[in-house]
């Protein structure tokens, strides 16, 4: 129920934005985030108020380009897209949560020693 979903876990927010950009192509702040809490089959609560400073700082960053356009119902939007910086940032990203997968996937399978 409601009480299952959760926060998006520190420092995944940035993955996410980047990688359903990346998938989806350009895409304003509200529909990055119906669609982050819709891949995550609906696990994930996530507010406006808590993804719009993540785009800020990514364009910032370079990895976005947002650009003003008018939305299906004639709404004034800004577009974000993923840059060659953004892609190249993602790639980063994606290994390193592979590697830190692999590492704590490690300890989750030990087991006690037999006898």
């Amino acid at each position: 129920g409601m009480s299952d979903r959760q926060d998006v876990p520190q420092g995944t927010l940035a993955l996410m934005v980047l990688r359903t950009l990346s998938v989806l192509g350009p895409l304003h702040g509200y529909g990055i985030c119906g669609r982050i809490e819709e891949i995550s089959g609906n696990r994930l609560t996530l507010n406006y108020g808590t993804l719009y400073p993540m785009l800020r700082k990514l364009e910032v960053e370079g990895a976005i380009r947002g650009e003003w356009r008018t939305t299906e119902n004639n709404q004034r939007a800004k577009y974000y897209a993923l840059t060659a910086a953004g892609r190249k940032e993602l790639a980063r990203a994606t290994s390193e949560w592979h590697r830190t997968a692999d590492l704590v996937g490690a300890f989750l399978a030990i087991r006690a020693e037999t006898p």
